[in-house]
């Protein structure tokens, strides 16, 4: 017989997934005024901080 995940396991799991559901990627993508080329900044923030990363 295997075993089952306790009750806290499971509760823990699913506050974390929550949490996760928090955070975003944001790509950026910058221009180089030397060559012109893009380059691109990846950044994982909160969702609440998305406008201001934006913004810079």
């Amino acid at each position: 017989m295997a075993k089952s995940a306790s009750k806290n396991a499971k509760v823990k799991d699913l506050k974390a997934s929550a949490e996760a559901k928090n955070w975003t990627k944001v790509i950026k993508a910058l221009r180089s005024p030397k060559t012109g080329a893009y380059t691109f900044k990846e950044s994982i923030i909160h969702k609440d901080k998305v406008k201001d990363f934006l913004a810079q």
